[in-house]
């Protein structure tokens, strides 16, 4: 679809620049305009491609919603405009989600060029499973936001990948050992795919001092292994549910019923524990 009117969302190398395909070369050497979030490092990356002679413009989270309306506009007049961030996937924790947003909306032309992603890198590479994951991108940093949140991941069961900053990785390492518990499995992933690339596994007490001997340093990337399933409630617990139930006004099948579904268990022993009670 070279030359057509589209925008063109490119994935980028996150360090190694062996790592931009040949598709992702064409598609930015046959744009009109190249929208990216630093034109000094998109000019370097096209330098290093032997691509010349494109127009930059700027899109950051600054000026996207701005930005989006220009591209959009340009797209509609016949342009073909390449989309990049200064590493990885837009749109995935970067700017480009409102600017394909908006493009959509018109009921224009969106490609994908598929590239490197720091997410999936991380968590394949956590040795955690992978089957059903969640991406939280950066955690609120202060407050409510941040205790609600890291509540939610304590019993999300899906393995959990997020993004942290150096500077701030010891606290929310050690903020998520609070919430999630010191044996909950966890890998780190710092600098992929740069020289001094490493990924660090263990268990989210153990990350903490691991953390605490040394200086962060570089973007990290934090696999956080989901919650166990919880266990069974006992006998105990449900005759104690239902008679809770009874004394505030349920009949014995509305109790057995409510019971069964809020503590996951079966119906029919619900129902056998009911007819056990003393009185029922």
């Amino acid at each position: 679809m070279t030359g057509e009117a589209a925008l063109v969302v490119v994935g980028t190398p996150l360090g190694n620049l062996g790592d931009l395909s040949p598709r992702a070369v064409e598609a930015l050497a046959g744009a009109d305009v190249i929208a990216c979030e630093d034109t000094r490092r998109t000019r370097a990356l096209l330098t290093a491609a032997g691509v010349t002679g494109r127009r930059l413009v700027a899109v950051h989270e600054h000026n996207e919603a701005q930005r989006a309306e220009e591209i959009t506009a340009l797209v509609r007049d016949g342009s073909r405009v390449a989309l990049v961030t200064d590493a990885g996937m837009p749109s995935i924790s970067d700017p480009g989600q409102r600017v394909v947003a908006a493009v959509a909306a018109e009921g224009l032309p969106v490609d994908v060029v598929p590239g490197p992603s720091a997410v999936v890198a991380a968590l394949v590479a956590s040795g955690l499973p992978c089957e059903r994951f969640v991406f939280e991108g950066f955690l609120p940093r202060t407050g409510s936001p941040r205790r609600r949140r890291l509540a939610a991941l304590a019993g999300e069961p899906r393995t959990v990948v997020l993004y942290e900053a150096p500077h701030r990785v010891r606290e929310t390492v050690a903020d998520l050992a609070a919430a999630c518990g010191d044996g909950r499995p966890v890998a780190l992933a710092r600098e992929l795919t740069k020289l001094h690339e490493e990924v660090w596994r263990g268990t989210l007490g153990e990350a903490v001092a691991d953390l605490s001997d040394r200086a962060p340093r570089g973007e990290y990337v934090v696999v956080v292994g989901g919650a166990p399933p919880p266990a069974d409630a006992s006998d105990e617990e449900i005759a104690e549910a239902l008679v809770d139930r009874m004394a505030a006004g349920d009949d014995r099948r509305a109790a057995v019923a409510a019971v069964a579904s809020d503590l996951a268990v079966a119906k029919r022993r619900v129902y056998e524990l009911a007819r056990r009670l003393p009185g029922h």
